[in-house]
């Protein structure tokens, strides 16, 4: 069995980083400097994302197509990037894979109060509830 992807996993990983990074203040750094477009191309072409989802939770169509052309994500869509990305990978942990993690976040929840977990991820807090709810799944805990 293969280890659960991290958020850096999902974004693309090294090859599109540019190199290992590490937990903590390496990711932190490499937020600030803004993460290459090519990572938001990686979650997409992985069907992680649609481009309605990411347009609507990352960053707008249009704003996606000026990044392109600058080659990297300002450090607030980057940081929105990874805190999707990171949720994603805690549901495909949760949940065993991709398809199921992605059918459970984008179907309403009542524990979240009928909202689609995948549609939270526009705010840190939102983020924070799925995650928590996660947790909860991923123990047994009835949620």
């Amino acid at each position: 069995m293969t280890a659960p992807a991290s958020a850096l996993d999902l974004v693309g990983g090294a090859a599109i980083i540019g190199g290992a990074v590490g937990p903590g203040m390496d990711m932190v750094k490499l937020i600030r400097r803004g993460l290459p477009v090519g990572a938001v191309q990686f979650v997409l072409d992985s069907r992680r994302l649609t481009i309605a989802e990411l347009d609507q939770i990352v960053l707008p169509r249009k704003t996606l197509a000026n990044r392109r052309r600058i080659g990297n994500l300002t450090p607030e869509q980057s940081d929105r990037l990874i805190r999707v990305a990171r949720v994603l990978a805690a549901a495909e942990k949760t949940f065993g894979n991709q398809e199921k993690a992605g059918a459970w976040l984008r179907r309403p929840t009542r524990a979240l109060g009928g909202e689609c977990p995948l549609l939270l991820l526009d705010t840190d807090e939102g983020a924070r509830e799925v995650t928590a709810l996660l947790g909860r799944i991923d123990h047994g805990i009835a949620a």
